[in-house]
């Protein structure tokens, strides 16, 4: 099985409270260049997809959905916020490992660092990009980082 674990895009400041920044017409960009490269890396269909829902993340979501295969099952987390429980989400994502071939997360800093830690403890907890995605193969209970990418190492499209 494959999980993509995203960072959700760039964000403004101004909003009351930090669960209702939204995306920059950057990071809607940027989300939208990564989601295009990463389709063709799908085989098939989305199993599950989870986004926070914090705003940026939810937004995030919301526009690169069209970019990828269709999700057998969207949820929306209150569990994958910034300082969400790695351990917990991981435990989580293991279950839902049963019933489907590729999970997408769209979380936050630093919950994305310590996720790809959790599910892959040589990878050590790397520093995510805005944007930036990481693909993990998970096989019998053990994870491997394939991959690192933000729209920095990206050719524009």
């Amino acid at each position: 099985m494959k999980i993509y674990i995203m960072r959700h895009g760039q964000a403004g400041m101004n909003a009351k409270t930090d669960e209702q920044r939204p995306l920059t017409e950057q990071g809607i960009a940027e989300s939208v260049q990564m989601a295009r490269w990463l389709r063709p890396q799908i085989n098939g269909e989305l199993g599950l997809v989870i986004h926070s829902h914090y705003l940026r993340a939810k937004q995030t979501w919301q526009h690169i959905c069209n970019e990828l295969p269709k999700a057998s099952c969207v949820e929306q987390s209150s569990e994958i916020t910034p300082y969400g429980d790695a351990e917990q989400v991981m435990l989580y994502l293991t279950a839902q490992a049963k019933k489907y071939e590729s999970i997408l997360i769209v979380s936050h800093l630093p919950l994305v660092g310590y996720l790809v830690q959790a599910l892959c403890p040589t990878a050590g907890a790397p520093m995510f990009a805005t944007s930036g995605m990481a693909c993990i193969d998970w096989q019998d209970e053990s994870g491997r980082l394939l991959w690192l990418k933000g729209p920095h190492t990206m050719a524009k499209s």
